[in-house]
């Protein structure tokens, strides 16, 4: 078991209180060498400004694309906020460097 630290952009806060209040229960980052090893029971340890929250990852999986991501698990858990795929997809890309990283590294989805 390994500890993770997740952070998020204070711009991104929305995300990490969907996380907070159980809208949004699994969390996706692009698989680079420090997120492509997370397994389950790792402990996950969100932070956000001066918030933390603390989580344990009950499944943790390996994706090369978005669109492999949505057929196993319902984009609502990942976006509970977005209204559609297409919205979902531009909001990825908006993230620095995402649409490259994802291209070439694929996704991780931890669920808690």
């Amino acid at each position: 078991m390994k500890k993770i630290i997740l952070r998020f952009r204070v711009k991104d806060r929305q995300f990490f209180h969907d996380i907070k209040k159980r809208v949004k229960t699994v969390e996706t980052r692009a698989a680079t060498k420090r997120f492509r090893d997370i397994e389950t029971g790792d402990i996950i340890i969100f932070i956000c400004g001066k918030d933390k929250l603390k989580m344990t990852a009950k499944k943790a999986r390996h994706f090369k694309s978005i669109d492999s991501v949505i057929k196993k698990v319902d984009f609502k858990k990942i976006m509970p906020r977005v209204k559609n795929i297409t919205e979902l997809k531009r909001i990825y890309y908006g993230f620095p460097g995402y649409r490259e990283k994802i291209k070439k590294l694929g996704l991780i989805a931890i669920e808690f």
